[in-house]
């Protein structure tokens, strides 16, 4: 040890066996009851409203945990830009930035949409307090409104004006883009059927030069998603009872102004009918009746529309002998080595239905009377399928309704049904043109 160091070691002894040391300052205490809240930087909201939303109050302990809750829960109501929370002696100074308040709000840029369409859209009014989350959610919004509309790459930008007294114009900047055509359809898998068979089949179509009023060839997901049920009912009403989509791919083309979308199928087997068969525990109807009416015969290819015309006409069929709700299941039996499919209808048991009342809604100008006496069923008679189908072809023949939708529901009992009539009524002066 020096002779510096040794003499500096043995005053520090001396000191603090003299108790002349000087002692380190003592750490801020984190215990001790909160006094008062003191808020600072509010101009619109009270004081006590900010207290109100924090998770220590005068007469707390303090506590660090308490402080980041407090924090939290002040930044979670979408007042405050910025909050800080600090210790003074007893007292707690919160200090806050209020988060301003909308004054206006507009777009600018917009072309494909309307303002109206475009607030619809958005969550932001004015009035309401500002917060940079919620208008850039807003933007995501309407990007994503574009990108629905087949624009993917429309930007939108928020941006706001700020104006006196803590108030500001928020202003959406769009920038719309041209539209993503298709440029390609592809498919992969498939053997029974050409690409041209596909997309023939399906709702997208790719762009052609000539055809400027087309408005199926902009990418569309939930157009593709119907695409791919398009395909599969194709296939499944040519035998292809095990066909699936793979997958279905929509890749952006280098210059960013169209799609490549490629179909991935797997087409399966082909299959027959084989045995078809009724099984029904109705009383007073025999299977050998009922088999007079299926279109799915034995030896056919398979088709599950014909499946579906199937039920369809067993259901009108047993309808017209009163019986409203019968439960018909399709029960199906493959055969892998031989390629067929045995269905058997079953069934189940319903009971015997009467009309109990019959409500038409969407007759503005039209009176229920002249709706009413287009009906062959009146409350009071047996329910029967074929006299409802031709009361809607009766109502339909009027001419004075663009859209009729007539539906039996259940009624008060099981022995009742509701028939509802649901029109729409055509416009008056209507003038159609047309263009060779």
């Amino acid at each position: 040890m020096s002779t510096v160091t040794s003499r500096l070691w043995l005053a520090a002894v001396a000191a603090v066996a003299l108790g002349t040391a000087p002692m380190a300052a003592p750490a801020q205490t984190r215990g001790g009851t909160i006094a008062d809240v003191k808020v600072e930087g509010s101009q619109r909201i009270e004081a006590a409203t900010v207290i109100s939303y924090m998770a220590i109050k005068p007469g707390d302990e303090y506590t660090d945990r308490g402080v980041d809750e407090s924090v939290k829960s002040l930044f979670a109501t979408g007042l405050f830009s910025n909050v800080t929370i600090r210790r003074q002696g007893a007292t707690l100074v919160v200090t806050v930035d209020e988060n301003p308040i909308i004054n206006q709000i507009a777009f600018e840029g917009n072309k494909r949409f309307d303002d109206t369409k475009l607030t619809a859209e958005i969550e932001e009014r004015p009035r309401q307090v500002y917060t940079r989350t919620k208008a850039q959610s807003d933007a995501n919004r309407i990007q994503e409104l574009y990108r629905r509309g087949g624009r993917f790459a429309a930007a939108v930008e928020p941006k706001i004006i700020k104006l006196d007294q803590n108030r500001v114009n928020l202003v959406f900047e769009v920038k719309e883009g041209d539209l993503a055509r298709i440029e390609r359809i592809s498919f992969i898998g498939n053997k029974a059927f050409s690409d041209s068979d596909l997309r023939d089949e399906i709702i997208t179509k790719e762009t052609e030069w000539w055809n400027i009023l087309a408005t199926s060839d902009t990418y569309d997901p939930d157009r593709l998603a119907a695409d791919q049920e398009m395909l599969r009912r194709y296939y499944l009403n040519r035998g292809y009872a095990d066909f699936r989509v793979v997958s279905a791919v929509s890749e952006l083309s280098p210059d960013g102004d169209g799609f490549f979308i490629t179909f991935t199928v797997d087409e399966g087997e082909r299959y027959k009918f084989g045995k078809i068969d009724v099984n029904s525990a109705l009383p007073g109807v025999t299977p050998d009746e009922m088999k007079t009416v299926i279109v799915t015969n034995e030896g056919d290819w398979y088709s599950s529309k014909a499946v579906e015309d199937t039920i369809q006409a067993l259901t009108q069929f047993l309808g017209d002998r009163q019986y409203a709700f019968v439960d018909i299941q399709p029960s199906v039996q493959r055969n892998r080595d031989e390629k067929l499919i045995a269905i058997t209808y079953e069934i189940g048991e319903g009971p015997r239905v009467f009309v109990e009342r019959i409500d038409i809604t969407g007759n503005l100008r039209t009176a229920d009377e002249v709706v009413r006496r287009e009906f062959e069923l009146a409350e009071g008679d047996p329910f029967n399928a074929s006299r409802l189908k031709r009361s809607e072809t009766n109502i339909r023949n009027l001419g004075f309704f663009s859209k009729v939708d007539i539906k039996p529901v259940p009624g008060s009992s099981p022995d009742q049904t509701v028939i509802q009539a649901a029109v729409t009524e055509q416009s008056t002066g209507e003038v159609q043109l047309g263009v060779g």
